[in-house]
């Protein structure tokens, strides 16, 4: 019986090509779509589910608010660990580490030709407790004693063999590996990594101990400071199987306050400690993931996947509709089926086995092509995806379960439609009756309409966010950011005298205008801040300042507009306690005029500080973030703070090479001062563009799913063309003879379908409007909701619509009346 079904099945697909080409296509393409979505949604929430007890494992994290403003930090004290296990109950087992990255590895007797491996990332201290949480295998070694005696290294099997590629596990036992050239350590445990996704990739771990005792690192470490928070200083607890992460979160508090209570000079800061669960890590946007690990955002999978069901359901309309529509060709075939004896479940099961078959076949299409559609998308896509069947068992009953979804979507109603004729009066009529005809055409007109408000949806979405992503990458942020390239120095090499050397070079390059030393530029991912006090005689107006520390031609290099007073200049000294601030501070301060603010001493850290001069705003972040009070400082003896190079090159001509020369020429004088050190160098506009990366990729998917979804509705709309002008053929010909022009005959044709795509643009537009406000409050600084994103979008769609009718609808106008009239 099924194989007479498929059988009758693949008969109706040959007798009918292109309806069931159209129909193949746009379920494939939705198909194609909600698989990859799957395979993105599926990695990211995969992530760190195989850990014993990881329902019992949390991580600390530090909330704090000063001066109103509201920080987060994913790292904690280095005081607390220790605390923790001394004095808190309800925990079952405690491990801090200490992420240590960007490191020079020198391996004696190594793999590589020099030994040295510059800037290694996936490097932490940690106690032998970290394997207790996260359970390893070991090949080598003693997990309770590996990590128990300073100056020793626990590796994964493929750094080990990275570092030793000659020799077995069991004689890397005791090597010796080298870290910043001065960390020297033993190997006394090898333990094979993760297989299953996990954001814990570390490959060194390097006795905690060691940290504590060792002369270079032990200044980052602050074992006994309970005032400092540093995000490379992670706290991961596990607690006993009876404990409440609420109780353990108010003894933290308790303990924080203890060891670290508020002083009266801070009144309304606050710093507290909260517990965020190991299955949150992966998607925390607040805290952060673990540094240089990648994080996902829920917001943007949970979108990804309406995404997918809206193409998914375009697909499933187009199925419905181009069903539906073709009731009356299959009224007589049904009605001789009755005559003869089949029931209406047998009836049912022979549509549903035909949708079946398209579905199955736009499925496989869907396999085929969707490495391609991952290869075009390589930059939003995450690292490790791939379609392999053989090996995801996972995706094989993803695939089974949508086949099976998809033909219940597409095939239930037309099935139960079909089925439900009666056959006398099919058979008498030789046409389905009226009132089946009216349903069926308010549901095709309702699915038509619905097609074309998730179309328009799109197309508005991706207008808006195109034109505040424009907005952003061109809007005056208060500084020049084109032609300047920033170049720092190593911070573990700093050397006055090197920079001096490095300094002098560079500025004998032609192609330089102007050059600055100092700290971070205008606008950057770093925050310095800090608390400042201004007294004006009858109140003190206390506020947490941002910092940028710069020279004398910083102003000049970015071309900041000075609004009162003058500039830094290079006699000021650290000590005469000159700085500049930003207009918003002397608003904050009172001074409605710039001038007024010249003069006037600032309580900065218990020095003062006299303001020298009043700089226009300017973005120190990107739009999403206000501009905040900021003062700009001389770096003085800080190094950290003196670093940058900030390098205004002279006009390049056109298709001239002088920036490219200007590169190699630092890149020669980089390698002649730092010569173990990487040449990395940044163009600033680029560096402020990938602060809008997310919204890029945004509109980047978005514009593949507007095509997509524009491409099926016209498809359907295509398919629904033909079927109206071959039911309407004799009407046609009637009509041409009695006068008709094409243009009437095409807009007759085109009016009730032209009217649906206007029907659905009055539906979308303000509940895309409503969308497009709530997006937009992301930003601290946005662009307007304009009139003609709305107008484009319904123009555009009505243009699309039209030009898609026409190939039918000017092909049945010109078509001989004759013809027409002539056949039956």
């Amino acid at each position: 019986m099924i194989k007479n079904y498929f059988k009758i099945a693949l008969r109706g697909f040959r007798r009918h090509k292109l309806f069931t080409f159209i129909n193949i296509v746009g379920l494939s393409i939705g198909i194609s779509a909600a698989l990859v979505i799957y395979l993105i949604v599926h990695f990211d929430f995969t992530f760190d589910k195989f850990h014993k007890d990881s329902e019992r494992v949390y991580r600390v994290t530090t909330d704090y608010s000063f001066a109103g403003e509201v920080g987060h930090n994913g790292g904690v004290t280095m005081a607390l660990a220790p605390a923790l296990s001394a004095e808190a109950t309800g925990i079952e087992q405690v491990a801090p580490f200490y992420i240590y990255n960007e490191v020079n590895v020198l391996v004696p007797n190594g793999s590589s030709a020099d030994n040295k491996l510059k800037k290694q990332s996936g490097i932490i201290f940690a106690e032998g407790h970290y394997f207790n949480i996260f359970e390893y295998k070991w090949v080598a070694g003693n997990r309770k004693t590996a990590l128990k005696d300073p100056n020793t290294v626990v590796l994964t099997t493929k750094q080990a063999k990275l570092y030793f590629p000659k020799l077995d596990y069991t004689d890397m036992m005791g090597k010796q590996i080298i870290y910043d050239d001065s960390l020297k350590t033993t190997v006394t445990g090898i333990v094979e990594p993760f297989k299953n996704r996990s954001d814990f990739t570390a490959h060194d771990f390097i006795s905690f101990i060691t940290g504590t005792t060792d002369h270079y690192i032990k200044d980052n470490f602050e074992v006994a400071e309970w005032g400092s928070t540093n995000s490379a200083s992670q706290l991961f607890i596990k607690l006993a199987p009876t404990a409440s992460a609420a109780k353990l979160e108010k003894q933290l508090n308790a303990m924080l306050k203890k060891h670290n209570p508020p002083k009266p000079e801070n009144k309304g800061n606050t710093q507290g400690l909260s517990l965020q669960r190991i299955s949150d890590l992966h998607f925390d946007q607040v805290y952060g993931g673990l540094d240089g690990v990648r994080t996902a955002s829920k917001t943007t999978l949970y979108g990804l996947l309406v995404i997918a069901a809206f193409l998914l359901i375009l697909g499933c309309i187009n199925f419905i509709n181009l069903t539906t529509a073709q009731a009356s060709q299959r009224a007589k075939e049904i009605g001789i089926r009755k005559t003869m004896g089949s029931r209406r479940s047998q009836l049912i099961m022979q549509f549903l086995s035909e949708t079946f078959l398209i579905t199955l076949f736009a499925v496989i299409i869907s396999v085929a092509i969707a490495p391609v559609i991952l290869k075009l998308f390589a930059d939003f896509v995450p690292e490790g995806i791939s379609v392999n069947i053989l090996a995801q068992p996972d995706l094989v009953g993803f695939l089974i379960l949508l086949t099976l979804l998809v033909s219940g979507l597409s095939g239930f109603y037309p099935a139960l439609v079909l089925s439900g004729y009666k056959p006398v009066m099919v058979l008498k009529n030789q046409s389905v009756s009226n009132s089946s005809k009216s349903r069926n055409a308010w549901l095709r007109k309702s699915l038509t309409v619905t097609q074309f408000v998730i179309a328009q949806f799109f197309i508005m979405a991706t207008l808006l966010v195109s034109k505040q992503i424009y907005y952003a990458l061109h809007k005056d942020l208060g500084f020049k950011k084109d032609a300047i390239v920033n170049i720092s120095t190593p911070y573990k090499s700093m050397n006055t005298d090197k920079q001096q050397v490095f300094m002098n070079k560079i500025r004998a390059i032609a192609q330089i205008q102007l050059m600055s030393v100092g700290g971070a530029p205008p606008s950057s991912g770093n925050t310095n801040s800090t608390m400042v006090t201004y007294k004006d005689g009858k109140k003190e107006i206390k506020i947490d300042l941002q910092q940028k520390f710069a020279d004398e031609n910083y102003l000049n290099v970015y071309q900041i507009k000075l609004l009162a007073g003058r500039n830094l200049r290079s006699t000021d000294t650290a000590g005469a306690g000159n700085t500049l601030i930003n207009n918003t501070y002397a608003k904050a301060l009172g001074f409605r005029n710039p001038n007024d603010a010249i003069g006037k001493q600032l309580d900065y850290n218990d020095k003062q500080k006299t303001i020298v001069g009043v700089t226009a705003d300017f973005y120190q972040k990107s739009l999403h973030s206000p501009i905040k009070p900021l003062a700009i400082l001389q770096p003085g003896n800080r190094k950290w703070n003196n670093r940058t190079f900030h390098i205004a090159l002279k006009p390049q001509t056109a298709g001239g090479t002088e920036w490219k020369t200007a590169i190699a020429g630092f890149e020669k004088i980089w390698k002649e001062v730092y010569p173990d050190e990487d040449f990395e160098y940044t163009f600033y506009d680029e560096n402020i563009a990938k602060f809008y990366t997310a919204e890029q990729h945004t509109s980047q998917l978005l514009t593949w799913a507007t095509g997509l979804s524009i491409f099926i509705s016209c498809l359907g709309l295509l398919g629904l063309a033909i079927y109206t002008t071959s039911q309407r053929t004799k009407e046609i010909g009637v009509r041409k003879v009695l006068g008709a022009s094409v243009a009437q005959i095409v807009t007759l044709l085109s009016t009730e379908l032209i009217w649906l795509i206007v029907l659905a643009f009055v539906v979308v537009t303000p509940i895309a409007y409503y969308a497009m406000q709530k997006w937009m409050e992301n930003f601290a600084d946005r662009t307007a909701i304009s009139w003609w994103i709305f107008a484009l979008s319904g123009g555009g769609m009505l243009t699309a619509a039209l030009f898609t009718l026409s190939f039918q609808t000017v092909k049945a106008a010109v078509a001989n009346p004759v013809r027409s009239l002539r056949s039956e």
